[in-house]
């Protein structure tokens, strides 16, 4: 049986440390453009890749805010397509997960 106030926090966790990469990331893309053509370049490149983590943060945050209001509704652990019961394997991976296996698949 899950525990549920561990999963919580263990949400609440990952949140946090999404959170502070956002932030970094951030800080990162508002750094000054470099005036040498090949270094900015470069820099253009990271930024897109800072962008994508900070997007791919983002849509992980939501997910994690939708498990904890689950847990706080009563219905976390099922999933949200059939109702059936989420292995705690799953969970144990995918604490944020909706959706049993055999829904995600």
């Amino acid at each position: 049986m899950t525990d549920i106030a561990a999963r919580a926090e263990q949400i609440r966790a990952r949140k946090r440390e999404l959170l502070a990469r956002m932030t970094h990331v951030d800080q990162e893309l508002s750094t000054e453009v470099n005036p040498d053509w090949e270094d900015s370049a470069t820099e253009h490149e990271q930024d897109e890749a800072l962008e994508a983590l900070g997007l791919s943060a983002q849509k992980e945050i939501r997910m994690l805010d939708a498990a904890l209001v689950r847990i706080e509704d009563g219905s976390y652990g099922d999933c949200v397509k059939c109702g059936t019961p989420i292995s705690e394997e799953r969970l144990d991976l995918l604490p944020a997960t909706p959706m049993c296996r055999n829904c995600a698949s």
